[in-house]
């Protein structure tokens, strides 16, 4: 329903400043959710491109979240985000990086079947920029969410005892080893049914929800928002029904 958001776009168009930019990408990339537009994708990326200021940067982060919400629903457009995801880890700015690890969960929601997706966050996991740490732990739990799968489970006990005296940390694997056991593993995250010809959009509005507050997680998750890992419940289905 891409012709619907244009109005809603024309309206975001008289706010001012990041937050109007950071709305715009965010309701552009959402109605062409799971449709793989590669001419979208490349204007996302080209937006990830420029080298701003953190101040000014918040709405890269929304971009590079667009890039996965929309590459998510075609297997070959979510392999080739992966190969784009790298360069912008190593190239990218801080608000890019802490979206990364978000990004990459989105594309593989209750799907741990990628190893190299859980390799790359296991590394992130470790990273010197707490908050990339966080999203990467948060992203592992949401790639096993509903799997108990054993190589996640292993990496977040490790983790764990990793983070013992950091409460922040050790909250987040908390909330990732809850979700890698969603449901004693007859829950699941996945928003794609039927080998993906169907995506439920309630599904993915629960998933983009916790998303974008863990790209700011410290002011959100962590403070006294807490409250907004509920919208998950929007997400969860049984695996076998």
């Amino acid at each position: 329903k891409q012709g619907h958001a244009k109005a809603a776009l024309e309206g975001l168009k008289t706010l001012q400043g990041p937050i109007a930019q950071y709305g715009a990408l965010t309701l552009d990339s959402c109605a062409y959710a799971g449709t793989g537009n590669v001419l979208k994708i490349q204007q996302l990326l080209s937006i990830c491109a420029d080298h701003l200021e953190e101040d000014a940067a918040a709405h890269q982060g929304a971009a590079v979240l667009g890039i996965a919400l929309i590459a998510m629903g075609e297997e070959l457009g979510s392999e080739m985000c992966l190969r784009s995801f790298d360069h912008l880890l190593q190239y990218g700015e801080p608000a890019i990086r802490r979206s990364v690890p978000l990004a990459l969960a989105l594309i593989n929601v209750s799907n741990p079947t990628r190893i190299a997706v859980i390799d790359t966050l296991s590394k992130l996991s470790h990273d010197h920029d707490h908050e990339v740490a966080m999203s990467a732990i948060m992203g592992l739990g949401l790639v096993g969410a509903g799997t108990n799968n054993a190589r996640i489970a292993g990496l977040l006990r490790a983790l764990a005892t990793y983070y013992y005296k950091e409460a922040n940390h050790l909250f987040v694997v908390r909330l990732a080893q809850g979700l890698l056991h969603l449901g004693k593993g007859t829950l699941t995250l996945n928003p794609f049914h039927s080998d993906r010809l169907l995506m439920s959009h309630v599904c993915v509005g629960g998933l983009l929800t916790i998303l974008h507050s863990c790209m700011d997680i410290k002011n959100t998750i962590l403070s006294k928002s807490h409250y907004l890992l509920y919208t998950l419940a929007c997400s969860m289905s049984p695996r076998i029904l």
